[in-house]
C-alpha cells in the first residue's frame, strides 16, 4: 500500500456540502412563504381557504426533505469514514473529512426539523386571515 492511499483527496473533503441543507432549508421557507403571500393576497376573501397551498406545500416539503436526507446520508458516510474513532480532532485529511462530515450530517438534521417546523403552519393556519 502507497502512503497517499490513506489520504482523502480534496474532492472529497469539500467544504461546501456544510451549506447545501441549510440552502435546501433557506429555499423551502422562501418558496413556502412566497407562494402562501401570493395566493392569500389573490384571494377573493380576507378569510379565503387554504386549499391548494396545503398541497403545494406539502411536495415542496417532500423534495426538500428528500435533498437534505441526500446531503445528511453523504454527512453520515463521510463521517464513518474507514475506520472511525474518536473526537475526530487529529490534524489529518481523514480526521478533517469525518469532522466535515458529523457537521454536515447534525446541520442536515437540523434542516430537516426547520424544514417540517415551517411547514406547519398550513396544519394549523386554515384560512388567510
Amino acid at each position: 500500500m502507497r502512503a497517499m492511499d490513506n489520504v482523502v483527496s480534496e474532492r472529497q473533503a469539500s467544504i461546501w456540502m456544510l451549506t447545501v441543507s441549510p440552502t435546501i432549508w433557506a429555499a423551502h421557507f422562501g418558496v413556502c412563504y412566497v407562494t402562501g403571500a401570493i395566493w392569500c393576497a389573490k384571494a377573493p376573501a380576507a378569510i379565503a381557504p387554504l386549499g391548494g397551498i396545503r398541497t403545494a406545500v406539502f411536495v415542496v416539503t417532500l423534495l426538500a426533505l428528500a435533498g437534505i436526507a441526500v446531503a445528511g446520508w453523504w454527512g453520515y458516510r463521510a463521517h464513518s469514514y474507514r475506520d472511525a474513532s474518536g473526537p475526530h480532532d487529529d490534524d489529518t485529511p481523514e480526521d478533517r473529512h469525518r469532522f466535515m462530515g458529523f457537521a454536515t450530517l447534525l446541520l442536515s438534521g437540523l434542516s430537516a426539523l426547520a424544514v417540517i417546523y415551517a411547514a406547519l403552519v398550513v396544519v394549523f393556519v386554515r384560512t388567510c386571515e
